[in-house]
């Protein structure tokens, strides 16, 4: 079989919407992929894939908030970059939790579908993105970004470091080396160690995850160095350029179906000038010159087909779709499936969708071009659809009684901090459909004059008949203007009282 054309044989984004900081591994002829989840709940999805195109959702690491301790966690904290490995017939997913107070974690399971251990914490580990590899002898290795924090508050910032580990006792076993820190861009981060040819290799992170991400790689003779830099560095990088998929960084290598070598790494993608999406998972295709890694730039092939969603709320296990994600607290936590049959329920303690731990349930918006859709009774209570970046940070829709009489009453508003806009409406009915709409900016504008995406947000009647109640400039739910760790996350909210949900849909266009 002909090896595929190393730009362009594979989707991309390869894992869509709100999936950051990627790692992978190839185990018996099954690659699994898991990426960074920050305040939401459950952590670190894993998926699953035999060709490396076709990715199934089957499962979280983390699907209890014991297990990382991100309850109060602040927004874009908590679950950070991890590492998936196999090692001795067990896979272990390493991973830092930011801000909160578990730190670095090490989880394993026999199955990636889970269940998956209770996380055992590394003592002595203070820094954020660590890998996980082995040596010759079997001997476990942390290395690290020695970025160490306390709370928000940046301790101290040493670059890559390294340490050998006692996995079962949950502590390091020398003093953490520093290793090779890059070509001094800023933040050095995402260590991944390789052994190759006699080599080792070191790939990092650097230039910070935003315009300036880039990939950088040194090698050495042996898992602690020395290790000298490629004379090509940064290996990639799209700052500076125009290319479709911008802020290319925080790769992973692993070797193709077709026995080509392969990069995970995570990047945007635009809408007009803004990337609504967040950061995504893409790959790329790498070919080797004098015992280097040259990975080639990053192409844009969004997936033919479209998406379809529908969810109804007539089974209990209704949300037991790995899927759903609720804010620093699980999905069956935040909401309820017993409260009234066939139905969703959200109840919310009436302090809005700045609060810590909303009533809000969504899924990862995954195309630029979708429709998300609820059917909502709010019954006493204020709810509907939110889309969501942060605390700060949201478009919602929301039914509630009219105050003017029978029928309810719907209201789109957009916030922003220290902004908020609103548009209401009433119609004369008891249950409506909320719908958000999202679309692609008009080709042709001049640079310089280019938007973001459109939301539009309706309520569809008892008749049908769907009522436009404002269409927004997406620019400021892009990661260029909002928080740039997460991604849109749209799903069903409750501001105030107890709301009820028939369905949810989510739809996504083909090639967005």
């Amino acid at each position: 079989m002909p090896v595929p054309d190393e730009r362009t044989a594979y989707p991309n984004p390869l894992i869509p919407g709100f999936n950051p900081d990627p790692s992978c591994v190839l185990v018996d002829g099954t690659y699994y992929l898991v990426t960074s989840t920050f305040e939401y709940l459950p952590a670190l999805p894993v998926y699953r894939s035999a060709d490396f195109v076709t990715w199934e959702h089957i499962g979280n690491v983390a699907v209890r908030g014991e297990q990382v301790g991100i309850a109060d966690v602040p927004s874009a904290g908590g679950v950070w970059a991890p590492t998936i490995r196999h090692h001795d017939g067990l896979f272990h997913v390493i991973v830092s939790v930011a801000t909160g107070p578990r730190g670095c974690l090490v989880f394993t399971a026999t199955d990636p579908a889970g269940p998956w251990s209770e996380g055992t914490v590394i003592d002595g580990v203070h820094g954020i993105d660590p890998d996980l590899a082995w040596d010759e002898t079997g001997r476990p290795y942390v290395t690290y970004s020695g970025l160490h924090l306390n709370g928000t508050t940046v301790v101290a910032n040493r670059g890559i470091l390294q340490a050998r580990v006692d996995l079962a006792a949950g502590r390091v076993l020398e003093e953490p080396r520093q290793l090779w820190s890059g070509t001094g861009l800023v933040a050095p981060e995402a260590p991944h160690l390789y052994a190759r040819d006699g080599h080792w290799y070191l790939l990092i992170a650097e230039g910070g995850t935003e315009s300036g991400h880039a990939v950088s790689v040194a090698r050495g003779p042996s898992i602690e160095g020395p290790f000298e830099g490629a004379p090509h560095n940064p290996l990639l990088s799209a700052s500076g350029t125009d290319r479709p998929v911008q802020c290319t960084g925080h790769g992973d290598l692993v070797l193709g179906p077709h026995g080509e070598d392969l990069m995970v790494l995570l990047g945007t993608r635009r809408a007009g000038r803004f990337s609504p999406l967040g950061r995504e998972t893409y790959v790329t295709g790498v070919r080797w010159s004098d015992g280097w890694p040259c990975p080639a730039p990053v192409e844009l092939a969004p997936r033919p087909e479209p998406l379809h969603e529908h969810f109804t709320f007539t089974d209990p296990a209704a949300l037991a779709d790995p899927g759903w994600l609720a804010v620093r607290r699980t999905p069956g936590e935040a909401a309820s499936l017993t409260g009234r049959p066939g139905t969703l329920t959200l109840t919310a303690a009436g302090d809005g969708s700045d609060t810590l731990r909303p009533a809000f349930v969504g899924r990862r918006q995954r195309h630029l071009d979708s429709v998300v859709e609820a059917r909502v009774e709010p019954a006493a209570g204020r709810g509907g659809l939110c889309l969501r970046f942060d605390e700060e940070f949201a478009v919602v829709l929301l039914a509630e009684r009219s105050p003017i009489g029978g029928g309810l009453r719907v209201t789109a508003r957009a916030d922003v901090p220290t902004m908020t806009q609103s548009w209401s409406t009433d119609v004369p009915d008891d249950r409506v459909l909320l719908r958000i709409t999202t679309r692609t900016p008009p080709p042709g504008r001049a640079p310089w004059l280019s938007s973001g995406d459109r939301i539009r947000l309706s309520v569809v009647d008892a008749t049908g008949a769907e009522s436009h109640l404002a269409e927004l400039d997406g620019r400021l739910w892009s990661v260029e203007s909002a928080p740039f760790f997460t991604g849109r996350v749209t799903g069903m909210y409750a501001e105030d009282g107890t709301v009820h949900f028939t369905d949810f849909r989510y739809h996504g266009e083909p090639r967005t």
